[in-house]
């Protein structure tokens, strides 16, 4: 039997988002076995998303994840239920080696959970993400990486992504001869994004691609009639290719214009430039093809206890010093990390509240799911404004600002709360 159809409408400023959607069931698709190890069948729409409004000329709505960590604070037992449920909607017995590829920077730290846990099934799979960060070897050493490829997310704010190769020739040698694609995203609808993606990997040399799984929190290709929005149509421009959505919700949005909507000025966000502050070591946990996500964890969690005896004047960590409302943020693509830490501090703790979320460089208006917005300048050196998004910082006894610059690199504004510690790798 089909999934009930729901309909919405949602009001913004510039507009007007009419939604039809449906909550996903874990039934088998295309005759091919899945995972039985779902542990929410069902996602609602309301528990999932909310709604604000872009500040970008090239789409003025956004779908605000609820269980991303990225512009609301969210438990990470909660973003952890949702990394793996989505994985267990992955088919088994997938043609390997498998190339779990994630969208910069705010599906980094979804693709990661989901790698980790179709690591269960497929312990050998690579994770791979995207970046908008050229990467330099060493500190000051401006030799860089060597790219595999880019490739364009038209809708974005800052369309341009970078991907790397691995300096690991077996590494490398895997990754060319990947025969499944696991596409990680927080939404998808028309599959442009997708369709870029494959084609720039196989011109980079991932030559026996033979599926390519789409697979994000919700996908808006639900009986929408646009030509480049149908699977088949996707399918004919992947040749050769088996191709497969995954998602928690499904749906499809329509966008009416208010009449006469005022101009919008889109903050100057669109680089792929390194910046002049040079990045820490903390490990490798995508940015280059990897098998263990994990990688520099153990370092980052030392430099987390080690920054926090230092802010209350201790010798040694003790979990029972924790305040009871803690925050923690990542920043921009360094979220993985940051999420692990997060994680370990609510399974450490059993009277405290722990949440995550992220800093962003997307521009949002006030608004809907928008409640409350920071802006400061990027720590990376880039001259670009970041923002925090649903963060009072009032709200919470501690803030751990996470980041994979130096400590001085944040924003004044941060150094001045005093509630915040920054967390940073040692250099």
């Amino acid at each position: 039997m089909p999934n009930k159809q729901h309909s919405t409408t949602i009001n913004l400023p510039r507009g007007t988002l009419d939604l039809i959607y449906q909550t996903n069931s874990a039934t088998a698709k295309d005759g091919m076995e899945q995972s039985n190890n779902v542990q929410s069948n069902h996602y609602q729409l309301e528990a999932l998303l909310g709604f604000a409004q872009r500040i970008n000329p090239k789409r003025a709505f956004l779908f605000v994840s609820k269980v991303l960590g990225r512009h609301i604070p969210v438990t990470p037992s909660k973003m952890r239920h949702a990394f793996t449920d989505l994985a267990n909607l992955v088919p088994s017995d997938l043609p390997e080696p498998i190339l779990v590829i994630g969208m910069a920077e705010t599906a980094v730290g979804l693709s990661a959970g989901v790698h980790q846990a179709l690591q269960t099934r497929y312990p050998n799979a690579l994770l791979l993400n995207s970046t908008r960060h050229a990467q330099h070897d060493g500190n000051h050493d401006k030799s860089t990486h060597c790219l595999l490829t880019t490739f364009s997310e038209d809708h974005s704010h800052a369309s341009q992504h970078l991907i790397y190769q691995s300096a690991d020739k077996d590494t490398q040698a895997q990754l060319l001869a990947s025969k499944t694609l696991i596409m990680v995203d927080d939404e998808a609808s028309t599959g442009n994004t997708c369709v870029n993606v494959v084609t720039a990997l196989r011109n980079a040399g991932l030559e026996q691609l033979e599926q390519v799984h789409l697979t994000t929190l919700v996908d808006w290709s639900l009986n929408q009639n646009q030509d480049n929005a149908s699977d088949d149509t996707i399918a004919t421009r992947l040749p050769n290719i088996d191709f497969h959505r995954h998602h928690l919700l499904s749906g499809a949005w329509t966008w009416t214009d208010t009449p006469n909507p005022e101009p919008i000025i889109m903050p100057s966000v669109d680089t792929t430039e390194a910046g002049s502050q040079a990045l820490g070591d903390t490990g490798n946990w995508g940015r280059f093809p990897t098998l263990n996500s994990t990688d520099g964890f153990d370092d980052y969690l030392l430099n987390f206890q080690t920054a926090f005896n230092l802010f209350h004047q201790q010798e040694q960590f003790d979990k029972k010093q924790l305040p009871q409302r803690i925050l923690v943020l990542g920043s921009n693509e360094f979220v993985w990390l940051p999420f692990l830490l997060a994680e370990w501090l609510e399974i450490q703790t059993q009277n405290s509240t722990v949440s995550f979320s992220a800093l962003t460089r997307s521009p949002i208006a006030l608004g809907g799911a928008i409640t409350t917005m920071l802006s400061f300048n990027d720590n990376y050196g880039l001259g670009m404004t970041n923002f925090a998004y649903n963060v009072e910082p009032s709200d919470w006894d501690l803030i751990v600002l996470c980041v994979e610059t130096s400590a001085d690199s944040v924003d004044d504004m941060w150094k001045d709360l005093d509630n915040v510690l920054v967390v940073s790798p040692g250099f």
